[in-house]
């Protein structure tokens, strides 16, 4: 999605970066999934997904550009020439599901009996979601899949690319999740079995994105409430695509995977590859299948035995995607809609002949290998619909089409968010569509003239970035997947505040009105207003042409006071003033930014993608030289810093790329390094935060779940209890309300009060005081956080019967942006003198 410098620099078909120029082909989604693949070292499988998604002939280009935001150390080797990346994918996918299901013991995340729980902070769904058109809608995160029941339009089940599968009885007005702890939550098909439809099968793994988390079929016996695993073998690290039953007998199913084309004969027990070429999109009626594979159109005559190419005229021979739809009103219609490099092609087939045809105008194929589709009107041979980064419905009459776009509506119209992944027809109801999309879920009852969104309650968006209000305990912003960045004050209804990437994001401690927000790249924005919609200002540091960083760069404001904020690219850009200017300082050899630290106003951290950390100090007028401190781990993309706030000698650091040690520990400055890692299982690691109350009590979040160490990293224990298994961008302690909060790819912002709720009153005696006859003093209590919800008590030494001794009253004073001050007045209503105690009550925390 675009933000609002994109669209100060890009023509509206062809996105820019505001470096660069023009976007690689492939898009800002293949920049993230190459960059996500090297940060975990999976450099194969990163190479393999480009070729995938990009033409030969434009491959060179995409390398080129990609290197401005690459996360690979530099010099890092390409996989060898006869790589098997499949075999490299399924064992990734299966020690994933292993730690998922932890067996032989419970799966990560299920609830427990006894302590404390994550919960879900939503977002419940975002207002005033960004489109490509005038008018804004609500908004989720990404749908990859959509199935209707047969039986019941009113049934629908939707999969999130990460969040897993989700279950509505109301079209979509309502939802609950119903795979939190499958071995997976990436979902790529779903489809109902459509003479049985309380059974439903889910192909894990999402083709588009998530391709090396597959872990084979779920099946559901009850409709898609709940679910178990049908089989794994051969799909374990291969992302689906489409999943097809015939309808003449429901034992017989086919699949399209990254991996091929494979089909089964007992209900999707067991499968048998036919083609091993990655195949996207399959249509079936009672004597063919069409299959759309990366070599072209295939049709099987012998229930998919044998495969036959399609002649398609003009056709390029490869593609880079391709879906294809046969009319259920027409079996001798059908219509193939592919890309290759930057051209769009559709044709369509009148009895036995395929001809070209127009294709919609404006239609931009950069993204093709991850949002496509093709899909015939259930009532009518002559429309289609044809999805790419907008949604488009085609109209023939005679020989003419008439091409509408109905996701983008420009000056008027219901208009959806933009990059389409699935199309859905209610049964009985051909003028109702559902659509799927990096903004969620929509509905409209009349082909896509207007639309409903169904995101309420979807509770999918994408997190990779928090940060929040240490004066508040309901203030949380973070950035999110191609949906801006959102904010939270307590509501589940989170607030929109800024469009485009939403990447890293910071808060002034001090002046917690005062936030910071970036979109992809090197472009941070500052809100003096706690960062309302419409309050930002674009205050770039000033980066050499040429000069790279990672698609998001990380960025951090001091964490104990000052102004300074900072933000890393190839090299170091600091400032004092809040953005206002900015400082370049290069590192005493080339580095790319991954992770950074701000401990105090004079004092920052920056570790990079080759795993090693630097520091620079305010010498009271000047920024020193940025110097290394010794290498944790070398040729690792370290992912956070932390600095233990009680011991500024203390350090942690971690590490996404697996194979070695993970987390780190220094004692004395960053002088020397342990590794921590020890008993975690050997996934990445996003992030880490420490308990202020106990430094040797740290959190660190997993690509799954989160741990927790109570020894200082000696070792570790699962702290995931209800905790849904996705990936976690980002976790932030919140030290006076005592939570835990973590942002989730695509099951939102979750919270877990690390001591567990309070369930009695913490009371205490605070000071104690004398009055002499009819006097009143007032006293005050300081440095108490604001967060806290207390009640004050003023209590007599010697309770006497009869008339009260003492009344008081209670002025609360907000010190600064953190604590409270208590000015408590006290008056004695005797004649004699009186000694007191005053008490106090702390009722909650949070």
């Amino acid at each position: 999605m675009e933000s609002s410098i994109d669209e100060l620099i890009e023509p509206a078909d062809e996105k820019r970066d505001p470096r660069e120029g023009r976007r690689p082909p492939g898009g800002k989604a293949l920049l993230r999934l190459q960059q996500h693949l090297e940060e975990r070292g999976l450099v194969e499988v990163a190479q393999a997904s480009v070729e995938r998604a990009v033409a030969d002939e434009r491959r060179n280009e995409f390398d080129e550009r990609a290197r401005a935001f690459s996360a690979a150390p530099p010099g890092q080797a390409s996989s060898p020439a006869g790589t098997d990346v499949h075999a490299v994918t399924a064992q990734i996918a299966e020690h994933y599901k292993s730690v998922a299901l932890e067996e032989p013991g419970p799966p990560t995340g299920v609830p427990t009996a006894t302590g404390p729980q994550w919960r879900s902070l939503g977002p419940w769904t975002i207002p005033n979601g960004q489109t490509y058109g005038s008018s804004r809608v609500n908004v989720s995160g990404r749908v990859a899949a959509i199935a209707v029941d047969p039986s019941n339009p009113a049934h629908v089940l939707c999969g999130a690319a990460n969040g897993g599968v989700w279950e509505s009885f109301d079209r979509g007005g309502s939802w609950a999740p119903r795979t939190d702890y499958a071995a997976t939550l990436t979902v790529g098909a779903i489809v109902f079995d459509p003479r049985n439809p309380s059974t439903v099968f889910c192909g894990t793994g999402e083709g588009n994105w998530w391709s090396w988390l597959g872990a084979g079929i779920l099946k559901s016996g009850n409709g898609g409430t709940t679910w178990s695993t049908l089989c794994t073998a051969p799909f374990t690290g291969q992302g689906f695509y489409d999943l097809v039953i015939d309808t003449a007998n429901t034992q017989h199913m086919f699949a399209a995977t990254i991996g091929g084309l494979y089909v089964s004969t007992d209900g999707g027990v067991h499968w048998t590859q036919r083609r091993a070429v990655q195949t996207w999109s399959l249509s079936i009626t009672t004597t063919e299948i069409l299959g759309a594979c990366a070599d072209g159109l295939y049709r099987s005559t012998d229930g998919g035995v044998s495969w036959n190419p399609v002649a398609l005229p003009g056709s390029p021979g490869t593609f880079n995607r391709l879906a294809v739809s046969i009319a259920r009103s027409d079996a001798s219609v059908a219509y193939a809609w592919g890309a290759n490099g930057a051209t769009a092609y559709l044709w369509r087939r009148a009895g036995t002949a395929w001809t070209a045809q127009p294709i919609p105008p404006g239609v931009a194929t950069g993204q093709a290998w991850y949002d496509w589709y093709c899909a015939c009107a259930p009532d009518n041979a002559n429309q289609i619909y044809l999805g790419a980064i907008e949604s488009y419905r085609g109209d023939l009459s005679g020989n003419t089409w008439t091409w509408r776009t109905i996701s983008n509506k420009g000056a008027s119209g219901d208009s959806i968010h933009p990059d389409q992944h699935a199309i859905a027809f209610e049964p009985g109801r051909p003028d109702t569509i559902y659509v799927g999309c990096d903004g969620g879920l929509y509905r409209s009852p009349d082909r896509g003239i207007t639309w409903t969104s169904c995101n309420n309650g979807l509770v999918i968006s994408e997190f990779e970035y928090l940060a929040q209000n240490f004066g508040s305990s309901r203030w949380v912003i973070g950035g999110t997947q191609d949906n801006g960045t959102e904010r939270w004050t307590g509501s589940p209804v989170w607030t929109h505040v800024a469009d485009g990437d939403g990447g890293d994001c910071a808060i002034n401690r001090t002046t917690p009105n005062t936030v910071f927000h970036t979109y992809y790249s090197m472009s941070p924005e500052r809100s003096t207003t706690g960062g309302d919609f419409g309050s930002w200002t674009y205050l770039p540091p000033p980066v050499p042409a040429g000069e790279g960083s990672l698609f998001y760069p990380p960025m951090d404001a001091s964490a104990s006071g000052g102004d300074t904020i900072a933000i890393g690219g190839d090299a170091l850009y600091v400032s004092r003033n809040n953005m206002t200017s900015w400082t370049r300082l290069p590192f005493p050899s080339a580095a790319r930014s991954s992770a950074m630290y701000v401990p105090n106003a004079n004092t920052l951290y920056v570790g990079s993608t080759d795993g090693r950390i630097f520091r620079t100090t305010w010498n009271g007028s000047a920024w020193g030289a940025v110097s290394a401190l010794a290498t944790p781990r070398a040729n690792a993309n370290m992912s956070d810093i932390l600095v233990d706030p009680s011991n500024s000698n203390r350090l942690w650091v971690t590490y996404t790329t697996m194979g070695g040690g993970r987390v780190y520990r220094s004692d004395n400055g960053g002088s020397s390094w342990t590794d921590m890692t020890h008993n975690l299982p050997n996934l990445p690691l996003t992030a880490i935060d420490v308990d202020t109350w106990n430094s040797n009590r740290v959190w660190v979040a997993a690509d799954l779940g989160v741990y927790q160490t109570l020894d200082g990293g000696a070792t570790w224990a699962d702290f995931s209890a209800s905790l849904p298994n996705a990936f976690i961008g980002d976790i932030v302690f919140h030290p006076h309300a005592r939570v835990l909060r973590a942002g989730t790819r695509n099951r939102g912002v979750w919270e877990i009060p690390v001591d567990g709720w309070m369930t009695t009153p913490v009371c205490g005696v605070q000071w104690t005081g004398s009055l002499n006859p009819n006097e009143t003093k007032r006293w005050f209590t300081w440095g108490w956080p604001a967060t806290w919800h207390m009640i004050w008590t003023i209590m007599p030494s010697t309770v006497k019967p009869g008339a009260p001794e003492l009344t008081w009253t209670v002025q609360v004073q907000r010190a600064d942006a953190e604590y409270a001050t208590y000015w408590i007045s006290v008056q004695n209503l005797t004649n004699v003198p009186v000694t007191f105690e005053g008490r106090y009550c702390i009722l909650s925390r949070y």
